[in-house]
């Protein structure tokens, strides 16, 4: 007798899902295979991430403390340039035997950190009156030193009319990136410290002898800058 049309067997629906199950089971091991390889890579990666940040901190030079203190031992001694184009090393004729500021900047700077930073530490110096060049050395460090030439950065002091006992510096990247990272101006998220519109707006005072060093945000009152000088100097107030 003949089907009635539209009507489907029970043996055709057997069929038809037996051909799917067949169908279906390589893809199922496809897909099985593909999360296992997946899951073989991830040791890989986390071991990846390690040595990625190993490798970044090789790239940047070392601020552990020496045995010997912070003298000779951990600063480092580049040749650099003054204002004046004069050529000094940063530990035998800046640090040495010394009681110090130093400061990091861009001569334009986009915001206007670096140019209240730069007037605060000009009510400074007027504070340390004939002390500045004599007991403190005030140093103001380029970050752009690519374009701050000894005459760029003249023209930047005289703009801000800044008397004696306060120099600014330039050099080679290299030698600039070196003093930076040393004086400790720098982030520990080495992303963000690559940023150049992060810097840092911070002062570092140090007496370099007695190996006293404290940091203050630049933009402290100058009458707390000072005290904070006379305490890092051991002057009695």
């Amino acid at each position: 007798m003949s089907r009635a049309r539209g009507k489907v067997t029970k043996a055709e629906v057997e069929a038809a899902a037996a051909s799917g199950t067949r169908d279906s089971a390589p893809a199922s091991a496809i897909s099985r295979r593909r999360w296992l390889a997946l899951l073989g890579l991830l040791p890989l990666a986390a071991a990846t991430v390690p040595v990625l940040e190993f490798l970044d901190r090789r790239r940047r030079p070392g601020t552990q403390r020496p045995i010997g203190g912070f003298h000779r031992g951990y600063f480092p001694n580049p040749v650099l340039r003054t204002h004046d184009d004069e050529r000094v090393r940063l530990y035998d004729d800046l640090l040495r035997g010394k009681t110090v500021l130093i400061h990091f900047f861009y001569s334009d700077c986009k915001d206007a950190l670096c140019t209240l930073a730069t007037e605060n530490l000009v009510q400074l110096q007027r504070l340390l009156g004939e002390r500045c060049g004599r007991d403190v050395f005030m140093y103001s460090f380029t970050l752009a030193p690519d374009q701050d030439t000894p005459a760029r950065l003249r023209n930047h002091r005289d703009a801000h009319r800044i008397g004696p006992g306060w120099t600014f510096l330039t050099g080679t990247a290299s030698d600039l990136e070196l003093c930076r990272v040393r004086f400790g101006f720098t982030d520990p998220d080495p992303g963000l410290d690559r940023e150049k519109a992060q810097h840092t707006n911070v002062l570092l005072l140090g007496n370099e002898p007695h190996e006293r060093w404290l940091a203050s945000p630049a933009a402290a009152s100058p009458r707390f800058l000072l005290s904070q000088l006379d305490r890092v100097a051991g002057v009695k107030v």
